[in-house]
């Protein structure tokens, strides 16, 4: 069975394997998630199922999404996330999927939003090699040099590597390893690290690599 679950990052430490080895670790708070809704392919043209996790009061829910709480018969949920998963019958509405879905050896793909950095000249964003502080190069050490061609083709080329807003945004790092599930507690460590700052939003899915 595919599995997925939506969880929050708790923060990084380190355990020992059986090795006795240090293992960096990213703790997740892993669910409980609730089956919120199935789509088929009849109704919908794909088949997905949707989880959500977190619990929100029904005052901060509007008319739309508490009618689709509603109709699913489970709580208000703060977020909601679609998993296309080939067997969508292993699922049913309202059931509870927990941290114990994974176990320790999976390979997973982790999927967070990066950390915002603002507003970030090309060295920072793109890697950009610092220009010489001498023979008169001016104070643009950190600047990005040239744009371009002249006459042809009488612009900047769309994409360029320039200044610009640094993260916040979709990140996904495959192939990553469970080393430790705590059901009972519904937290998962995951060797590595995962993108995001703590307490951020994170999806976790089988990985399309393994």
């Amino acid at each position: 069975m595919q599995k997925g679950i939506i969880g929050k990052k708790i923060g990084m430490t380190q355990i020992f394997d059986e090795n006795g080895k240090v293992v960096p670790v990213t703790v997740v708070q892993a669910g409980p998630c609730v089956v919120s809704m199935k789509k088929t392919v009849e109704n919908d043209g794909y088949a997905a199922v949707q989880l959500g996790f977190g619990d929100l009061k029904p005052t901060k829910v509007n008319k739309p999404m508490t009618g689709h709480f509603k109709k699913a018969d489970v709580a208000p949920k703060r977020t909601l996330r679609e998993f296309r998963f080939e067997d969508t019958d292993a699922y049913e509405l309202g059931q509870i999927v927990k941290a114990d879905v994974f176990a320790a050896g999976d390979k997973i793909d982790v999927t967070g939003t990066s950390k915002g950095k603002g507003y970030a000249g090309v060295i920072k964003r793109w890697n950009f090699q610092r220009l010489k502080e001498t023979h008169g190069s001016g104070p643009v050490a950190r600047h990005g040099g040239s744009m371009g061609a002249c006459s042809t083709p009488s612009r900047v080329w769309k994409g360029k590597k320039m200044a610009g807003h640094l993260g916040t945004e979709k990140v996904t790092v495959q192939n990553l390893s469970v080393v430790k599930v705590d059901a009972e507690n519904n937290l998962i460590a995951i060797k590595g690290a995962i993108p995001g700052p703590n307490g951020g939003t994170v999806v976790i899915k089988d990985s399309v690599k393994a």
